[in-house]
């Protein structure tokens, strides 16, 4: 009973949890800095391309102001956006797609990231329903669960 027990806990805390209506919150097992090279990694492998890794942190600092750990990954493959901007070309305000990892007040580690099917939502052209929206969420999913070691 003890390793059911142990082992839907496991399960649980590795499932995405909902951090309001748009954004998706990864907890992960490791620091900011190595949940970021994790996740780089996670992304080059599924031969997506990244454009910034952004130190918010470092940013702050340079600025003579502190922030808590805070890097953000810019990052795409035109065979997923491109679709979406030629159903809609405002999709461009929201891609490529962004993950954001930090430490929280608790010091826990998270991968932020927003929704695909609620970041489109609002834009006329694009489809509820469209395919490359599905593929966009599988991805964020699959690749924030690798980053944070699940």
């Amino acid at each position: 009973m003890k390793h059911l027990i142990a082992a839907v806990m496991l399960t649980l805390a590795a499932l995405p949890v909902w951090a309001g209506e748009d954004i998706i919150k990864v907890k992960s097992n490791k620091d900011v800095a190595a949940t970021m090279d994790a996740l780089e990694a996670a992304v080059t492998g599924a031969g997506a391309t990244v454009f910034a890794r952004i130190d918010h942190a470092g940013g702050a600092k340079s600025a003579g102001m502190e922030l808590p750990d805070s890097q953000l990954l810019i990052f795409g493959n035109p065979k997923l956006g491109t679709p979406a901007m030629q159903d809609d070309p405002q999709a461009g305000l929201y891609l490529p797609l962004k993950v954001l990892i930090y430490i929280d007040a608790s010091s826990d580690i998270w991968l932020a990231y927003e929704d695909p099917k609620e970041m489109l939502d609002d834009l006329p052209g694009i489809s509820d329903d469209a395919e490359y929206i599905r593929k966009m969420s599988g991805a964020l999913a699959k690749l924030t669960q690798k980053a944070a070691g699940m």
